[in-house]
């Protein structure tokens, strides 16, 4: 049952940093085509800095916690995390909220860029360029801290640190050499649809974790995961089914 439970953390964490990866990496294009390269990837160096920082500090710190009060903690968090992604997921697939756009994304980034330019063209460049970088880094630091969560969620305790972590770092290193060869966001990730993946897979991790750190044990054992997989799947898709038809049902009566 390793290898199930690794498979799906595997492949929650590669659909999910693959996500977090698209969203800082539209911000780091913007900062490089408005203010050049250098700020830029001064920036991203600087949030992957302070990442592995956090990642060395907090590795010591889990080995000291209670299996028992990490797999609550942890799995809490985690269900509150993947319920998030996929609410939001929902809302979209129903039209409800607008689906997230990284064109668009890209496009205000750069006006706002631009905006600060023209704001502090009296000013020296260096500090243009330093407020650049600081955009830059931001948008590394937040997306990337979402995923050293998501990774150690996923392997806290189930000694399958490594091949998440893996595969966290081939979704980063893929977006950011995707990035450098095109030189423009990349819009046609099916951004939503990875969304409700990656949150239904968060949500019945999270679920599972929960349950075990409450000593409920589960039928199957780790073969639950799969259940909770189809069952929060399920949950989404009706909702999104239901939320069509009560928007189609207002657009009749009106």
């Amino acid at each position: 049952m390793i290898s199930l439970h690794a498979g799906s953390a595997v492949t929650a964490a590669f659909l999910a940093s693959l996500v977090e990866a698209v969203e800082a990496l539209t911000i780091v294009l913007a900062v490089a085509v408005v203010r050049g390269v250098r700020p830029a990837l001064l920036g991203a160096v600087a949030g992957l800095a302070v990442l592995a920082l956090i990642v060395v500090a907090l590795g010591p710190l889990l080995d000291r916690v209670p299996l028992n009060v990490l797999q609550i903690a942890i799995g809490i968090l985690l269900l509150l995390f993947g319920m998030r992604w996929l609410r939001k997921a929902i809302l979209r697939a129903a039209a409800i909220i607008p689906l997230h756009d990284e064109a668009k994304a890209f496009a205000k980034e750069e006006t706002e860029l631009h905006e600060l330019e023209r704001r502090q063209e009296h000013q020296h460049q260096q500090r243009l360029d330093w407020l650049a970088g600081v955009a830059s880094f931001k948008a590394v630091l937040l997306e990337g801290l979402e995923v050293v969560f998501i990774v150690i969620a996923l392997s806290a305790g189930r000694g399958v640190l490594v091949p998440v972590s893996a595969a966290a770092f081939a979704a980063c290193v893929l977006v950011a050499l995707s990035g450098v060869v095109i030189h423009r966001p990349l819009t046609r990730v099916p951004e939503n649809a990875l969304k409700f993946a990656v949150g239904v897979m968060l949500s019945a991790f999270g679920l599972f974790w929960t349950g075990e750190g409450f000593g409920v044990d589960w039928p199957g054992a780790d073969l639950a995961i799969l259940a909770f997989i189809a069952l929060f799947l399920g949950a989404g898709l009706a909702c999104v089914a239901l939320l069509n038809r009560r928007a189609a049902a207002a657009k009749t009566a009106s």
